[in-house]
């Protein structure tokens, strides 16, 4: 699914699930992106960027290293995929 702001295209990555004792966010998501992209709000603020993939194929969940000063504020929010010029052309 992709949604447009202005000139941003955005990727529902899911919903912030839990914070780890390391403070790292963890995201319920359908599809496992890719290590390093950049996970921002429905507000286009930058939360973090995507640091691991773990759980079972069929079931993935992304770990993000929150770039927040307060990551526990995020919690049970939706969050998205910033996605460049070069990404969008490959969906």
């Amino acid at each position: 699914m992709f949604f447009e702001r202005g000139m941003a295209h955005l990727q529902k990555l899911g919903r912030i699930r839990a914070l780890t004792p390391s403070k790292n966010l963890i995201v319920k998501t359908e599809q496992a992106p890719r290590i390093g992209s950049e996970v921002v709000d429905e507000n286009l603020n930058v939360v973090g960027k995507v640091f691991d993939i773990i759980g079972p194929v069929s079931a993935p969940y992304a770990v993000v290293k929150p770039t927040t000063r307060e990551p526990a504020k995020l919690l049970n929010k939706p969050v998205y995929l910033l996605l460049s010029k070069t990404q969008r052309s490959k969906k």
